[in-house]
């Protein structure tokens, strides 16, 4: 049976048993490519090798189609907000080949699949492989020696062996092409909903397919819980508050500093400043022994609060001009220690820093937007 042959009988065979992969495979686009070994994806076409599917079982190309059709949806290029692109592509293969598996796709012997991962976002298993990885982290152009023995055996000793890169780019399409494609992805989500024939844990492929409100927070809250690492205790007690009638715990490592930035400039309207603000509020509901500095900014810094554990969230909003992002980091720097992590609320339009600061910055946003530097996360998956 020849590579031809075998990729006709494998959309057929996912069509009939797996109607989502095999409608996403059949319009697929498939080239043969004498530059890689086995295959690859990048979102928006599935190259492979004819000697490599000449020699594998249909069972296994059936995998190489579902697994280059799940690339084509899961926008995960779009998901990386930065993130160290070796370890984003192992982190999104192993989320791809874990719902294939629950599925009843037969992996690959090298495939890049570890049971731990099963039911996991990619975000999720990104930052267990960085915390893994150390000091050393995994570089693009291959995997350092701390990389884990289970992920080498995974991979192949040639270079392009089951390497799929730049998930959900759409390379070969223009915006409102790409937006078509959206389109078509959840127009089929919804059919096959309403039939019940969607794939097991594919809401953790494509999560905004399932729950657009959740979606976002979860993300942020997954990168608030990493910094949530200090020991407290109350003996002794932090003195610094106690003038303010607060019984605090002590911390056993450095106080964790939280800065919260509201763009308050006049491309803000209150709605989604009200969401802005909303979060600021759960944030203290959910995290009651951190110290968060709010400071509510358009082209000036217009008010700096502090807020303790048990106070109430009490501001004054001001502002209403353009959006200039660099006087609040101008301002951190000149008036507060150094952070970890920066959440800035905003939407996006304004000028940024020249430089990038020395803590964690975290930008989020109604809709997706380019940043020079840190962490994105989009509340346009609050739309449903």
């Amino acid at each position: 049976m020849t590579h031809l042959d075998k990729i006709g009988k494998a959309k057929a065979k996912l069509m009939l048993e797996h109607p989502y992969f095999g409608t996403l495979a059949s319009a697929l686009e498939l080239k043969s490519s004498d530059s890689v070994e086995s295959f690859l994806s990048d979102g928006a076409q599935l190259q492979y090798s004819e000697h490599y599917f000449d020699e594998i079982s249909l069972e296994e190309v059936e995998f190489a189609l579902a697994n280059g059709a799940m690339h084509t949806v899961l926008g995960h290029q779009n998901r990386a907000a930065g993130r160290q692109g070796r370890l984003w592509q192992l982190a999104t293969d192993y989320t791809i080949n874990a719902m294939l598996a629950r599925n009843g796709l037969p992996l690959p012997q090298r495939a890049r699949y570890q049971e731990r991962f099963e039911g996991m976002y990619a975000e999720e298993i990104y930052e267990i492989l960085r915390m893994e990885a150390g000091d050393e982290i995994v570089g693009d152009d291959g995997p350092t020696a701390k990389e884990s023995d289970e992920n080498h055996r995974e991979s192949s000793p040639k270079k392009t062996e089951y390497r799929h890169y730049r998930a959900g780019s759409f390379n070969n399409t223009d915006e409102g092409e790409e937006e078509g494609l959206q389109e078509y992805f959840e127009q089929l989500f919804q059919k096959l909903k309403r039939q019940g024939n969607l794939p097991k844990d594919l809401e953790f492929v494509v999560p905004h397919y399932f729950s657009h409100r959740i979606a976002w927070r979860e993300r942020l809250y997954r990168y608030l819980d990493s910094y949530a690492k200090s020991t407290y205790t109350f003996v002794p007690p932090n003195m610094k508050y106690l003038y303010r009638g607060i019984y605090l715990p002590s911390l056993s490592s450095d106080l964790l500093r939280i800065v919260i930035a509201v763009d308050t400039s006049g491309s803000i309207d209150e709605k989604l400043l009200a969401l802005f603000l909303a979060e600021v509020s759960s944030i203290m509901q959910n995290y009651p022994n951190y110290e968060i500095d709010m400071i509510t900014a358009d082209t000036k810094i217009q008010q700096h609060y502090t807020f303790l554990p048990a106070e109430p969230l009490n501001y004054r909003l001001t502002g209403g001009g353009g959006t200039d992002f660099r006087p609040v980091f101008k301002y951190i720097d000149e008036n507060l220690n150094y952070p970890t992590l920066l959440l800035y609320f905003t939407d996006g339009q304004g000028t940024f820093p020249e430089t990038e600061p020395n803590y964690d910055v975290i930008w989020v946003m109604p809709k997706s937007g380019t940043v020079p530097f840190g962490e994105t996360i989009f509340l346009k998956e609050t739309s449903s």
